[in-house]
């Protein structure tokens, strides 16, 4: 029983030192505010602007008006921030590594858009994009806070009001007859 109890009270005392390795994606870290490292920073952000120019992309050929002028909006956005990203790494400003390609969670989310239409499409895409706005905000936020390369930090800062922009654009996707107006 002495064992239980220590080793129930070790896991306790190492949950927050546990927390900090565990894979942002998993919104653990965004739940209880846990700043992420620098490489985590750059990877999500990094994987984050991919999907986003990716099924933007995707929008902008099967998406509807709506989704297309949004669509518009987030490749000329998401593409400044992956070049500013990209320009702090390879100016060696930021010690990093910068991800080739989306991870396979967002790449399942890329090849379901890939095989739907119509509705679906739009159900779908609509949803991912609250959901990724959503984290981006969580991850920018938590950085510009707490990030240890001050540079990164903020820029985090810097970018997170045009994110949070993104976010209430997305939230308002699907809800056609509210478009260009404020619903609160």
């Amino acid at each position: 029983m002495k064992r239980l109890v220590i080793a129930v009270g070790c896991i306790l005392l190492a949950s927050p030192a546990l927390a900090q390795s565990v894979g942002e994606k998993t919104g653990i870290n965004s739940a209880l505010g846990v700043v992420p490292t620098t490489a985590d920073f750059v990877k999500e952000v990094a994987i984050s602007d991919m999907f986003e120019l990716e099924s933007s992309k995707l929008a902008e050929q099967k998406g509807n008006a709506q989704e297309k002028s949004f669509a518009q909006q987030m490749v000329t956005d998401h593409t400044k921030t992956s070049n500013d990203l990209k320009g702090m790494v390879n100016s060696g400003k930021v010690k990093a590594e910068l991800p080739m390609a989306v991870d396979s969670s967002h790449q399942s989310k890329l090849d379901k858009l890939k095989d739907q239409s119509g509705k679906d499409f739009s159900s779908n895409f609509d949803s991912y994009q609250v959901s990724a706005h959503k984290d981006a905000v969580s991850l920018f936020e938590r950085y510009a806070k707490g990030g240890d390369n001050s540079e990164l930090k903020d820029w985090a800062g810097k970018t997170l009001p045009a994110l949070k922009h993104h976010l209430d654009m997305a939230q308002e996707l699907g809800k056609a007859p509210s478009v260009g107006q404020s619903s609160k």
